[in-house]
């Protein structure tokens, strides 16, 4: 048991510093997307480089924010029924969830990334479009990492439920 409290105390500090770093990408995403605006509207110019930064920012902050998310408790959820459990009900749909639907996804997404951001690693990828970003393999490399990190969040969600469900009785 000291292991599962040790292992969860380590992920969410992890993933809570993560998420920390995360929240100044979305200062950075308000200020490039303000320019932007500001280029397009007011001066009538456009770069495709501004605008794909715009979705690279967001696709890692959506990515690596994800595991923050969920050990803060902040995931989507639907509460209809969820809301009215009892703390022990709520933790076995939480176990349930993690072990049946969470963690296998998370491992398949990884596995299934890997050939994916291998041959863009390997053909350096950048964009396609004319004054794209370079190094389009980087924000790529970020799918498998982003989902180890919400496999390690799950586990910890599914060690907590356990703990809930002991608890409880």
């Amino acid at each position: 048991m000291k292991f599962i409290k040790s292992y969860i105390k380590f992920i969410d500090k992890l993933n809570k510093k993560i998420g920390a770093a995360t929240s100044w990408l979305t200062a950075l995403l308000v200020l490039v997307v303000s320019y932007d605006v500001f280029v397009r509207y007011l001066i009538g110019e456009s770069s495709v480089g501004l605008q794909e930064l715009e979705w690279h920012l967001f696709a890692l902050i959506f990515l690596v924010a994800a595991a923050y998310t969920l050990s803060v408790d902040e995931h989507v959820r639907v509460d209809v029924l969820y809301v009215h459990l009892s703390e022990k009900k709520k933790a076995w749909i939480n176990l349930l969830g993690a072990l049946f639907f969470l963690i296998p996804f998370c491992v398949m997404v990884i596995l299934g990334s890997q050939n994916f951001v291998e041959v863009s690693f390997r053909i350096k990828e950048t964009s396609p479009d004319a004054g794209g970003l370079p190094a389009r393999y980087i924000l790529k490399a970020f799918i498998p990492i982003s989902f180890f990190l919400l496999l390690l969040q799950g586990i910890a969600l599914a060690f907590k439920s356990i703990i809930k469900i002991k608890e409880a009785k």
